[in-house]
């Protein structure tokens, strides 16, 4: 809600917005505790202040927004690390700072020109494409505004937006500026080039003992075992708790009857439709079905297949036309309609099968009845009971106390790196709990840890039980491992070797064609590369080789698969004629015109922040964000 303020009132607003996230990072950490105001005050820029309010609001739904990017819920420390307090107290104190210049300069919207503003956002118009109030308030309600503080906070969003008009409004990119970079972006080259492959400098053999040793020795810390933890833990969830024993037939059938309309199956009935262009052709084909022929030879007559006229099994509710669903639940099971005028055109209908209503009797569902109650009455103890073990943990007790004391299971999986990966190298065999493992590297012995959630509803407590501190290995432990790693390093040396002696012969004055012949490898060309698009065998670093010098440059690296090289040598460049009027060129302009805005725009956003003095209740919003130090 706050974005689409931000946003709503036109395409300047959207660059406003675009400018105070690209310099909201700025304000952070300016002075420290904010004094001489009121409590609920998270910043003031001059005599302009940020609540609390506005401040909770904000971050609460960039967070909310990055949680949905991320498919769960982020944590205020995972907000924190993500720099999501830092990004929402900068739009507010950047607006803040605008706020306090349109007071200064005194600048104003008539009641005329917002209201005019409110009613053309798309947000609020109803299905005919018009202004509806209803939509208005629907959307506010929604997201916890009332009318009048949105009135006020589109007001200041307008007269935001006259500062960015006046100040960068007209601005666009210089043409030459335009030129260079276009000419920049769409140059393309040619090249011929080899490409040198384990193949090219054959196969490596295993490394004597002594070699070994020594590399082994030289790389000893890719080697090292790292540290493992063991951990216990305990697990609540609802499945667990669920206790359908105590479910009798007395509450299964209550729940039966109360829920009666779910398991109880309307009549249904499959039906075909048959459409016309006009009511004369679909009373005509009437006649024809009245005379005798089928509505199976109607449908060969014009060359309609199933799948054409098929609706499906429906219920007289799933019509969205009521007079076709009438005329469908008039007919006897094979019957034909006659013509009916339908809200989009005329129809014939055919019912292939009628399905009688039925109702499911108690005994097939008593279990899914059951389950549910179960489950339900679960899920209102749950809560309580995290409770009571979190009371009991602040009581000192240790995970054993509590799985006795509530009884539940201690698991002692293998120890583990922080990984996830076990000393003999599979996969740990641990819950699903988002940030178990990173936890317990974070955790030590003796720590009570943070409760975990499992899914929707589970819970999950654990400890350290266990350091394994990390060490050297010895060459036998990982020996296989080492003179794996000495072949690719060998591997890396030869082709390296081989392409630079290559590279020699190449600016030596030998051409790529003979080089070609005496190394057997094939000479390739390549065409139309430019600096932004990697194809075939060339990566991005290897574009920025083939740019990086004029035609007949000459230069060695590292093929797109990292596997190869490359030795190449630049036979050509083309730079397309410059055209104003291209789609691309006008693409490229307004970016480069909406950066030069934005750029004066955040400039003058930084001056006023400076001159007006901007200060942060650190500690306030610290409390706010969860992460109150004190």
């Amino acid at each position: 809600m706050l974005d689409a303020l931000r946003k709503g009132a036109g395409t300047w607003v959207a660059k406003l917005f675009i400018a105070l996230l690209i310099f909201s990072f700025a304000v952070w950490g300016i002075s420290g505790f904010l004094t001489g105001v009121g409590q609920n005050t998270a910043a003031r820029v001059g005599d302009t202040e940020v609540t609390l309010f506005d401040f909770d609001r904000t971050y609460r739904q960039d967070l909310n927004r990055l949680g949905q990017q991320f498919g769960r819920q982020l944590t205020p420390s995972e907000g924190a690390a993500l720099g999501i307090p830092q990004q929402s107290l900068g739009k507010l104190v950047a607006e803040a700072a605008l706020n306090n210049t349109a007071t200064q300069m005194k600048l104003g919207v008539s009641d005329e020109q917002l209201a005019t503003i409110i009613q053309t956002d798309p947000a609020f118009q109803g299905l005919n494409g018009r202004y509806d109030r209803t939509r208005l308030q629907q959307v506010l309600r929604s997201n916890g505004y009332t009318e009048d503080e949105y009135v006020v906070q589109r007001r200041k969003v307008a007269e935001r937006a006259q500062i960015a008009e006046g100040l960068a409004g007209g601005v666009e990119a210089p043409k030459s500026y335009l030129e260079a970079l276009s000419a920049y972006q769409s140059e393309t080259r040619s090249v011929n080039y080899l490409l040198v492959t384990a193949e090219t400098v054959g196969e490596i053999e295993d490394p004597a003992s002594d070699a070994l040793t020594v590399f082994f020795e030289d790389n000893k810390s890719d080697f090292k075992a790292p540290e493992f933890r063991e951990i216990k833990f305990v697990t609540l969830s609802p499945d667990a708790l669920a206790r359908p024993q105590d479910i009798d037939d007395a509450m299964a059938r209550a729940e039966y009857e109360r829920r009666a309309d779910d398991f109880f199956q309307p009549e249904r009935r499959k039906v075909r439709q048959m459409s016309f262009p006009s009511a004369e052709a679909a009373e005509e084909a009437a006649k024809e079905l009245e005379a005798g022929k089928t509505f199976d030879q109607l449908m060969s007559d014009r060359n309609l297949t199933g799948n054409d006229v098929a609706l499906g099994v429906m219920a007289k509710a799933d019509f969205l036309d009521e007079t076709l669903g009438e005329a469908a639940f008039s007919l006897e099971e094979g019957a034909s309609s006659g013509a009916v005028d339908g809200r989009f055109s005329t129809v014939i209908l055919n019912v292939e099968e009628v399905l009688p209503e039925a109702t499911k009797p108690f005994e097939d569902v008593r279990e899914e009845i059951v389950a549910e109650l179960a489950k339900d009455q679960a899920d209102r103890e749950i809560l309580d009971l995290v409770d009571e073990i979190e009371d009991a943990r602040a009581g000192g007790a240790m995970l054993d106390e509590i799985a006795d004391r509530f009884s539940l299971t201690v698991v002692e999986p293998e120890a583990f790196d922080a990984s996830g990966k076990t000393i003999s190298g599979g996969s740990a065999d641990l819950p699903n709990a988002d940030g178990l493992v990173s936890g317990t590297f974070d955790s030590d012995i003796g720590i009570e840890n943070d409760v975990l959630q499992i899914g929707n509803q589970g819970y999950l407590w654990y400890e350290v039980a266990k350091v394994i501190p990390e060490r050297d290995r010895a060459l036998e432990e990982v020996k296989d491992d080492a003179i794996a790693a000495w072949k690719a390093s060998e591997l890396e040396k030869r082709l390296t070797e081989t392409a630079g002696d290559l590279l020699k012969q190449l600016e030596s004055g030998t051409a790529l064609t003979n080089l070609a012949a005496t190394t057997e490898l094939e000479l390739k060309s390549a065409e139309g590369l430019t600096r932004a698009n990697p194809a075939g065998d060339f990566g991005q670093a290897a574009l920025s080789e083939v740019f990086s010098g004029p035609v007949g440059t000459n230069a060695t690296t590292e093929a797109a698969d990292g596997k190869g090289r490359l030795v190449f040598q630049v036979t050509g460049t083309n730079i397309p004629e410059f055209s104003e009027t291209a789609a691309e060129t006008a693409a490229l302009a307004t970016q480069l015109s909406q950066q030069l805005q934005d750029s004066l725009l955040g400039q003058f956003i930084s001056d006023q922040e400076t001159k007006a003095g901007v200060e942060i209740n650190q500690a306030a919003i610290a409390q706010i964000i969860g992460l109150d130090q004190n």
